[in-house]
């Protein structure tokens, strides 16, 4: 099996998101894409807005219709920090087999050597780096020497969708639609349980 992990706070789940995900699994040929919520990202300051239940709900609501997706919850079962090396430890444990792809934005590539043990997640999984129009082409080269002769990584291109949860929770809290920003069913749901409404 191909496996793609598209990893993040998804506080909440966007078209953007389901947009990188569709690109890659398109591309690449993923027989899968699990959507792996984080519990606390190790580089952001603060945890979720949403609670852990919300955000697993709205991705679940978000993925319904494609039946090659999934929503994983191993690490917010994990608790605590969430380290993508210990992630992808655990799924080459219990997926022997599969051929494990890793989602990336491009603008997620100046971190990378800040994470913990990057050599060791590129190892175990090829990097698949998502590029988005207006931007410039993404260097590999950093991440190229961080991987394997056999998971160098792949740059994937998607569409141009304008769209961050940061904008959607602020249109939430200001009032104004996010009608095209987000599944019609996730934002039923922001509304029915009031999230974002004040940050």
């Amino acid at each position: 099996m191909r496996l793609g992990i598209f990893g993040g706070s998804f506080d909440p789940v966007h078209n953007g998101h389901l947009a990188l995900a569709r690109a890659c699994q398109r591309q690449v040929a993923l027989d899968e894409v699990w959507f792996m919520p984080t519990a606390v990202q190790p580089l952001k300051a603060r945890g979720p807005h949403a609670s852990d239940s919300d955000r697993v709900e709205m991705l679940r609501l978000a993925t319904l219709d494609e039946p090659a997706w999934r929503v994983c919850t191993l690490e917010i079962e994990r608790g605590g920090r969430s380290y993508t090396i210990d992630t992808m430890r655990q799924l080459r444990e219990e997926l022997p087999e599969a051929m494990l792809f890793f989602l990336i934005g491009a603008d997620a590539l100046r971190d990378v050597a800040q994470w913990k043990d990057p050599r060791e997640i590129f190892r175990l999984a090829t990097p698949l780096v998502v590029h988005r129009p207006g931007e410039a082409q993404p260097s590999l080269e950093t991440l190229g020497a961080l991987c394997t002769s056999s998971t160098q990584p792949l740059v994937v291109n998607m569409p141009l969708v304008d769209i961050s949860s940061t904008e959607i929770r602020r249109r939430v809290g200001a009032g104004d639609s996010i009608e095209s920003f987000t599944p019609e069913a996730v934002a039923q749901y922001i509304a029915a349980r009031e999230l974002y409404r004040t940050q």
